[in-house]
C-alpha cells in the first residue's frame, strides 16, 4: 500500500444531524473521525470539490480531539437516535490499526446507550466485534459497500480495500454473533458492473453471509474531481470505456446503469427469494414489521 502523509486537525463539532426521515440509512447523526481515505476506490465521491479535501490521493487527516468533543456532545443529546459512521471515508481503513479512533468513538457510543450504524468496506470491523456487541444491546447495524463479488476486478476499481471475499467472510462472523449485517450496494459501475449476474452473484453471497437488508442504488454519481480521476482510471484498466460514458452521460452528475428495469427486477427477486429485505430494517421496528419488509 503507498505511503500517505498523516495530519492531525482540531475539529469543531463531530457529530452532525441528519435531515429526517433518513430513509436511506435510517440515521439521525452521522460523524466523520477521518478526512480522506486510504481504500482509494476509483469512483469515490469524496473526491469532490464540494468536501474541500485538497490532497485525496496522498494525505490522511484525523481529528485528533473527536473523543473528546463526541463526549461532550451525546452528553447533550436527548434523543437517543443512530449515529452513522462512513458516509465520507471507512471508519476501518488501514489508519484505524495505529489511531483506533473509531474504537474509542465506539466505547464512548457503548456508555452513552447510543444505537450505531457503520457502512464499511473492511473486515477490521472484526477487531471491534466485542464492543459492538455490548452496543447491540441496543442497537448496531453493519452495512458493508459491496459493488462486485469478483475479488480480481475489486482491485482495480477499489485498490485499497479489503476484498469482497474478505468482505463476506466478516459479514458471516458478524451475523452469527447475532449482529444485523447488510450491504450497500453503491454504486454499481455503467459498462463494468451493471448486468444481472453481477447482481446475482452479490445477492447469492449475501444469502450465505446472513444478510438481512441491502440498500440499492443502481447506478453512479459523478462531478468535477470525481469525473477526472475516475476517467484516468478508466484510461488505463479499461481502454475505450471512457467514450461510452462521455456519450451515454456527458456532463451528468448521476449515471445510471445499463438495463435499470432488468436488473431491479432480477434483484427484487432474489431478495424475496432469500428473505433480504430491499431497503434497511431501522432502529425500533418491531418483529411484525420486520417480517413484513420481506
Amino acid at each position: 500500500m503507498k505511503d500517505f502523509k498523516i495530519t492531525p486537525i482540531q475539529a469543531k463539532r463531530l457529530l452532525g444531524h441528519v435531515k429526517q426521515p433518513d430513509d436511506w440509512f435510517g440515521l439521525k447523526y452521522n460523524m466523520n473521525l477521518y478526512r480522506g481515505c486510504q481504500h482509494q476506490c476509483i469512483y469515490c465521491d469524496t473526491r469532490s470539490e464540494c468536501y474541500q479535501i485538497e490532497d485525496f490521493e496522498n494525505e490522511i487527516l484525523y481529528k485528533e480531539n473527536a473523543i473528546e468533543l463526541l463526549r461532550k456532545e451525546l452528553a447533550t443529546k436527548r434523543v437517543k437516535g443512530v449515529i452513522g459512521l462512513g458516509s465520507m471515508n471507512d471508519p476501518y481503513q488501514p489508519i484505524e490499526t495505529e489511531l483506533h479512533l473509531t474504537h474509542k468513538a465506539l466505547e464512548v457510543i457503548a456508555e452513552f446507550g447510543f444505537p450505531l450504524h457503520i457502512i464499511t468496506k473492511s473486515s477490521l470491523i472484526l477487531n471491534d466485534l466485542e464492543i459492538i456487541k455490548k452496543i447491540n444491546r441496543v442497537f448496531a447495524t453493519i452495512s458493508f459497500t459491496i459493488t462486485t463479488t469478483d475479488d480480481a476486478l475489486a482491485k482495480i476499481i477499489e485498490p485499497g480495500a479489503p476484498l469482497p471475499s474478505q468482505r463476506y467472510d466478516a459479514m458471516k462472523i458478524l451475523s452469527d454473533n447475532e449482529i444485523q449485517v447488510g450491504i450497500s450496494l453503491m454504486p454499481i459501475l455503467p459498462f463494468i458492473e451493471d448486468n444481472e449476474e453481477n447482481i446475482k452473484a452479490i445477492l447469492e453471497k449475501a444469502h450465505e453471509a446472513g444478510v438481512k437488508y441491502i440498500i440499492p442504488a443502481f447506478g453512479m454519481t459523478m462531478r468535477d474531481r470525481q469525473r477526472n480521476y475516475y476517467y484516468q482510471r478508466l484510461d488505463e484498466y479499461f481502454p475505450g470505456l471512457k467514450q461510452k460514458y462521455i456519450s451515454k452521460f456527458g456532463g451528468n452528475y448521476s449515471c445510471g446503469p445499463n438495463n435499470y428495469y432488468k436488473l431491479k427486477d432480477t434483484f427484487e427477486k432474489l431478495c424475496k427469494k432469500f428473505a433480504i429485505s430491499p431497503r434497511i430494517i431501522p432502529y425500533n421496528i418491531s418483529k411484525e414489521e420486520q417480517l413484513s419488509l420481506f
